[in-house]
């Protein structure tokens, strides 16, 4: 809000003058009754000004009212932009636990609130002068008067703020709730094979209902307090009109008060009674922002934890690439638990070289591929990259030099040749057909009707699996990074067309470090060198010959590997 200081100035000062156009009109109609009509019959000019000052508050109410949704929608805009890019500079962890939903919630539903409230600060600024213009000119014209016209506003006040305090919890459970069904939906939308595969639909929407339940719940518990409340406060200032039209009509028939006073006073107290009404709005709308606002705050003031060092150290050039060193490194997703994914790994991989990591599952191998690029930190032990602590390095320099392509493909919802360029946009046609050639997809998009500029369904659905997986390597073939991760790159390529990507995957390793997390044994023979892993710990290493020979714990992972292979 202090960034759009100047626009909420500006909304302001139009609500003053669309004060003073309003609280003039009664005067010049008292004015007019007054001496117009008593003294001199001429109506013409004090007409001239009841319509002049109309148009004074008209300029300005349309100015006022486009100010303040102006200032609403920038505020609402520059405050998205800031959480998306917050939510994606946080780190692994908190997405690990978060929900989507709640994340979409709080990034829409919640700032639609608070931008609500925005929209009504120079229109509330414009009641409360009105408010203060005309008691003040009521006590002027007849304190007595006024004095039992206003003395309804402490009642007011009164309920206001117990509404006030009533609604604030009922807001926050209906937005609370209002985020389990968000993730409720997101989940069944976003799984919706697994849906579908399991024949779940029944079980989803009755998990819906519920949801839907608690949200009509709170909301119902929302609104009885509004219908409780807000009746009241609308009832309350038409007490004061009452008042007037009692006491005033007799100061008129005693010639204490004229009928021009009378009608202006009446004018003036009808004048109180929107803005005293719009209180109940006002206050509602400000506990749903506030309520809001605490939502969003919380994500904005979540502090990442993989964050860049103060002083990044640059990696060396090129031609010295790809070294890394994995000394003593100790992690667990959970450090308060007992034991750990990685106990005291060391492992060196020297330039160029590819290693393959093989072991059961949970062993620690698509560990080691997310504390490279420090998705995660370790918990102990440092891991170089090139002789520098990857934790000295700025997180772009880092992942543009290390690429991953996942085990979990994922695809954006656009054209093949956006996806392969994702991590460089300005990439030419033959950067992106070449990368292409190289994981072995380029054939299959020629065959597309659109060929590279297909656009695929979310998630690039639309395709295989073993395409969606060869666009991925390709992607990150394009990224050209000195350390490339294939984190079992291979698992959505059909066994029978395996062969297909595998010179393409021995081509892009070449004069490249490699990490290979593999289960089949023809992707695993294109490492220079196999390490096994156990319980987070480095057994053995060498050959894939040489281990299948060597080492019966190397065959039992293999043959228990292959046997989940053949029975998915």
């Amino acid at each position: 809000m202090r960034e759009e200081k100047v626009g909420l100035l500006v909304g302001m000062i139009a609500s003053l003058g669309w004060t003073i156009g309003r609280v003039a009109g009664p005067i010049f109609v008292q004015l007019g009754i007054d001496q117009g009509l008593e003294e001199d019959g001429s109506l013409l000019g004090w007409a001239l000004l009841i319509v002049g000052a109309g148009l004074v508050s008209a300029v300005f109410l349309g100015l006022r009212r486009y100010t303040a949704f102006r200032n609403a929608r920038v505020i609402e805009a520059r405050l998205r932009d800031r959480l998306f890019a917050h939510v994606q500079r946080l780190h692994f962890a908190f997405h690990d636990t978060t929900a989507t939903g709640e994340l979409m919630s709080r990034a829409n539903t919640d700032l639609q609130h608070f931008q609500n409230v925005i929209a009504l600060v120079p229109i509330t600024t414009g009641n409360a002068l009105t408010v203060i213009a005309v008691a003040g000119i009521m006590l002027v014209l007849q304190p007595t008067l006024a004095l039992l016209a206003l003395m309804t506003l402490p009642l007011v006040n009164v309920l206001g703020k117990r509404f006030a305090s009533r609604l604030q919890p009922a807001v926050l459970a209906v937005q609370q709730e209002s985020a389990q069904l968000a993730t409720v939906v997101e989940e069944t939308v976003a799984g919706i094979r697994v849906v579908k595969g399991f024949g779940a639909e029944q079980a989803q929407a009755d998990k819906l209902s519920i949801e839907a339940d608690d949200v009509y719940d709170a909301s119902m518990q929302s609104s009885l307090i509004r219908a409780t409340y807000l009746p009241g406060m609308e009832l309350v200032p038409n007490i004061g009109l009452i008042t007037v039209l009692a006491y005033g009509g007799h100061l008129v028939l005693d010639d204490q008060m004229s009928i021009g006073e009378l009608v202006s006073f009446n004018i003036y107290v009808l004048m109180l009674v929107p803005p005293l009404r719009m209180l109940g709005m006002v206050v509602a709308n400000a506990q749903r922002a506030a309520v809001s606002g605490q939502r969003i705050a919380e994500i904005l003031e979540t502090a990442p934890e993989i964050v860049d060092p103060a002083h990044p150290t640059p990696l060396p050039d090129r031609d010295r690439n790809g070294r890394i060193e994995f000394e003593d490194v100790r992690f667990d997703y959970h450090p308060d638990t007992d034991g750990g994914v990685l106990k005291s790994l060391t492992l060196r991989i020297e330039p160029g070289e590819s290693v393959a990591l093989v072991g059961a599952t949970a062993s620690g191998k698509s560990t080691i591929a997310q504390l490279m690029p420090r998705f995660y930190d370790v918990d102990g032990g440092v891991i170089r990259l090139d002789g520098v602590d990857v934790r000295d390095i700025a997180r772009a320099e880092l992942r543009r030099a290390v690429g991953v392509v996942f085990q979990e493909t994922f695809l954006f919802s656009s054209t093949i040749r956006e996806n392969i360029a994702f991590a460089d946009p300005d990439a030419s046609q033959n950067e992106i057909v070449r990368a292409a050639q190289i994981a072995g997809a380029h054939e299959f998009i020629s065959e597309l009707t659109d060929g590279y500029d297909t656009k695929i369904g979310e998630r690039g659905f639309s395709l295989s699996g073993g395409q969606r997986q060869r666009i991925a390597i390709a992607r990150a073939i394009l990224a050209d990074p000195r350390v490339l991760i294939l984190d079992d790159a291979t698992s959505a390529v059909d066994p029978t067309k395996e062969h297909e990507i595998r010179d393409a995957l021995d081509a892009a390793m070449a004069h490249r470090t490699t990490i290979v997390i593999a289960h089949r044994p023809a992707t695993i023979a294109l490492a220079d060198r196999v390490v096994l892993l156990d319980e987070g710990r480095i057994i053995a290493e060498g050959t894939h010959n040489e281990l299948l020979v060597g080492n019966e714990r190397y065959r039992e992972v293999l043959a228990a590997q292959d046997a989940d292979g053949v029975a998915s």
